[in-house]
This record gives structure tokens, sequence and C-alpha cells, in this order.
């Protein structure tokens, strides 16, 4: 039974890899090259396509972390799409992020996969505190789009998030001060108590809230 499950995997898998050839877009792909976004394959597809590719396929953990095995761009999105959220675990959620190559992956990681797992909250904390640029820019991505929810932070968690932002709103990474300023932006749409401390925290550093 698991041999036969894991071959219709792999079948699918390299179905989905042969789709990937009949929709590249070269020009794309090299704009994305001259931008700095390496991946070991790029075939240059946009997202709206992978999108509607991938709701040709059922959701299948065991199809999505063959995919994500892969150093390809559009494997790796397709994994984020094609995962059930309730597969993703901590430890899965902890691997993966490892193994996220780049802002875009960032962004679709958050996107379409870690917003919807149950230990998003905590895990957008402890990236949120890291010393890796890049698990701290899943991190905001990742509190950003949890605000998004309404989903409230307690006392605690409310400071922690107000001091990590504040530090990176005066880094020097751009990437990592613009997804700060949206979870602030986000934190403070909660509710006029929330927009008060984000107001605050923003001006004792000589920024303004938008």
């Amino acid at each position: 039974m698991e041999r036969s499950e894991n071959n219709d995997a792999k079948s699918t898998a390299n179905e989905i890899r042969q789709q990937f050839r009949l929709l590249m877009n070269g020009v794309a792909s090299q704009s994305m090259r001259d931008k700095g976004t390496a991946y070991h394959v790029n075939w240059g597809i946009q997202l709206p396509q992978l999108i509607s590719l991938a709701a040709e396929y059922e959701k299948n953990a065991e199809l999505a972390v063959m995919l994500w095995k892969d150093n390809v761009r559009e494997s790796k999105i397709m994994a984020t799409l094609l995962m059930p959220h309730e597969e993703m675990k901590p430890d899965m959620m902890d691997l993966w992020m490892q193994q996220i190559p780049n802002w875009e992956m960032a962004e679709m990681s958050v996107i379409n996969l870690f917003q919807y797992a149950e230990s998003a909250p905590h895990f957008a904390y402890k990236w949120m505190a890291s010393q890796e640029e890049l698990q701290q820019y899943v991190g905001f991505l990742l509190i950003g789009r949890l605000f998004m929810q309404q989903r409230e932070p307690d006392g605690r968690g409310v400071q922690e998030f107000i001091d990590q932002a504040l530090v990176a709103l005066q880094g020097t990474s751009l990437p990592l001060r613009k997804a700060a300023l949206t979870a602030v932006n986000r934190f403070s749409e909660l509710g006029e108590t929330y927009r008060k401390i984000a107001e605050k925290a923003m001006l004792s550093i000589g920024l303004q809230l938008f």
C-alpha cells in the first residue's frame, strides 16, 4: 500500500515537472536571474499559472515534500500550494525554513502555507528574534499575516513584537525594514488600543505610522 502511494506521488511529481517545461518563460526566467533571484533551475513561470496548475491536483503531503526537495523555483512554489495545512507540523516548519533560498520563496512559503499552520504564532515570534536575516524576514511576514487574520497577541506577545519591530526598522536591511513596517501597520489595524501602541513605538524612533 505505501509503495503504491509512493509510486503515485512520484508519478504525479514527474507529471508536474513535465508541465513546467510546457509552461516555461525564458524571458521571465532571465529577468529573475538578472535581479539575483537564484535557483538551480528557474522556468520563469508566472504565479497565476502555477496556482492554476496546482488547482488540478489534490493536496498531498508526500507529493509536496518531493517537490520541495527539488532545487527548482516552480517545484518549491508548487510544494507550498500542495502541502495540506494540517500536515505542516513544527519539525517540518523548521526544516523548510532552513531550506528557503531567497526572498521570493520566503514570501511564497508564508502566503501559501506557513500562515495556516497551527504552530504559526510560535514560529513567527521565534523567527523574528533570529540572528538570520531571512528568518527575521519570514517572521515579520508571518506575524503580519496573522494580524490580518485578526489574531491578537497577548500582552507578552505585544511587547515582543514591538521590540523586534523597532530593532528591524532601525536596521540596514531594506527588505527587513519593509516587512517590519508592514507588520506594524497590520498590528495597528487590530483596533484602537493597538494603533496607539504602534504610534507611540514608531514615534520613539522618529517615525510615523501610515
